[in-house]
């Protein structure tokens, strides 16, 4: 089998990514030292055209960026999320080939129909329906060829990118994001560990009757094949203009799938974009893509309840622990009051025993003026550097708070809230996520190396 991570692969990749990227730093670089106009919007264009068609790492890594306030400038991010819609699906030949390496030559005698066109195309592979030689319906997701150089090679790639950004702007220290984004990544090639996530969540969510998480078909299933049970569903914005009770119901099966598994289990779906949720007839929520998980310690838990209590209370120096927690070091009063005004947004639905939006405003950008005014005053203190368990789980809740927006959903954010931390024990959650991990051949141990 060739290697996926050849060097004359990730060589391939620098000479399509390189020039483009190189075009980044020479622009940015005339900006700040000639003071030459950068058009950001028209050179971000540019970037898109430079790179449009080629599938991988770079249409994640703008679906995280998206969500990580101002880590890129948001010219850039908008045009680099244009990539995935934009990179069609591979055809046929590539199909078989993925197939035979991964179940042999006589793959097709596992399956009673196997569609030839790919329902969904997404960043690193492709979902096939098919019908197994026993009549199951099921989804075959195959990794695109050589991803293992394409993600080493993006890595390498960005990392230019966000220390030519931060030479322009010091605000937020990129470190630490490109560290996460990097571990992330290249566990996300590894779709046996995908299956076992799938299994992990499916121990989970059992209780949560809103919520359906697939089943893998571990037969048919590999390190860049994985199987599992077909889900129908609906996307999402389908219900966009629906009534308020469809869309409420809506919003809290979601509410339900991210955040049990976090405040249960210490563990969080890192993923909310609109591919990997569909909404089920009965209005539940079919949860997918499981090759982001997070886990956390179960301190980095307590540590967000216990920013909760200090913004209500308003106890700094509780607030300071609970930062430190997260792993924020020297934290200065001016560094503590700017954080606060981000976490003031994000908990602000929590705050009130009411029925409420999840922000008041509908100008389609959840956080978006909060965060350039975080990012106005971080750079006025020097910066800060967000630690690396910091990044999905801001991600997930500006995504899901994009979700909630875009609902107009109405709902008591802090009893539902109160409902999943009112019992909250470390301990209790410690037993909880170590059993569940288990359960599902993640041991302790290799948790450690994610969190």
């Amino acid at each position: 089998m060739p290697s996926e991570n050849s060097i004359t692969g990730q060589m391939k990749r620098y000479a399509r990514v390189g020039g483009a990227m190189a075009g980044v730093g020479a622009r940015l670089a005339g900006a700040r030292y000639l003071g030459m106009d950068l058009d950001k919007a028209q050179h971000a264009e540019e970037i898109k055209r430079a790179l449009g068609g080629l599938k991988g790492p770079l249409m994640k890594v703008a679906q995280i960026l998206a969500t990580i306030p101002d880590a890129l400038p948001r010219d850039y991010v908008e045009e680099l999320q244009q990539l995935q819609s934009n990179a069609p699906s591979m055809g046929w030949p590539f199909v078989k080939r993925r197939m035979s390496t991964e179940l042999g030559p006589g793959w097709q005698k596992n399956f009673e129909s196997f569609d030839k066109q790919a329902a969904h195309a997404a960043s690193l592979g492709q979902v096939h329906r098919a019908v197994t030689s026993d009549g199951q319906n099921v989804a075959c997701k195959l990794q695109y060829p050589d991803m293992g150089s394409a993600v080493e090679a993006d890595l390498r790639q960005l990392k230019l990118v966000f220390s030519i950004y931060e030479r322009y702007d010091k605000a937020i220290s990129t470190k630490q994001i490109h560290a996460e984004i990097s571990e992330r990544l290249r566990e996300e090639l590894d779709y046996a560990r995908e299956a076992r996530n799938m299994t992990l969540y499916r121990t989970m969510l059992a209780e949560e009757e809103a919520v359906t998480v697939p089943e893998p078909v571990a037969e048919l299933s590999t390190d860049r094949l994985l199987t599992m049970n077909w889900l129908n569903g609906s996307p999402l914005m389908d219900f966009k203009d629906a009534d308020l009770e469809t869309r409420n119901k809506i919003a809290l099966g979601m509410f339900r799938a991210w955040y049990v598994p976090f405040y249960y289990y210490g563990i969080i779906h890192g993923d909310p974009h609109l591919g990997n949720y569909a909404v089920r007839d009965d209005l539940g929520i079919n949860l997918l893509d499981f090759g982001c998980i997070r886990v956390f310690p179960p301190s980095f838990v307590q540590g967000v309840i216990a920013l909760y209590q200090a913004l209500k209370t308003d106890d700094r120096d509780l607030a300071v622990h609970a930062y430190e927690t997260w792993g924020f070091t020297d934290i200065s009063n001016e560094t503590l009051d700017v954080l606060n005004i981000w976490a003031e947004f994000i908990y602000s639905p929590l705050m009130e025993d009411k029925v409420q939006k999840i922000q008041e405003s509908d100008s389609g950008l959840y956080g978006a003026q909060v965060a350039h005014k975080v990012q106005q005053e971080l750079r006025k203190i020097g910066g800060v550097t967000p630690p690396r368990e910091f990044v999905l789980m801001d991600r997930a809740a500006v995504g899901l708070g994009s979700v909630f927006m875009h609902l107009k959903a109405e709902i008591n954010w802090y009893e539902n809230f109160h409902a999943l931390i009112q019992d909250f024990d470390v301990k209790k959650l410690e037993k909880r996520q170590a059993k569940a991990l288990k359960s599902a051949g993640l041991t302790t141990a290799s948790s450690e190396s994610t969190a």
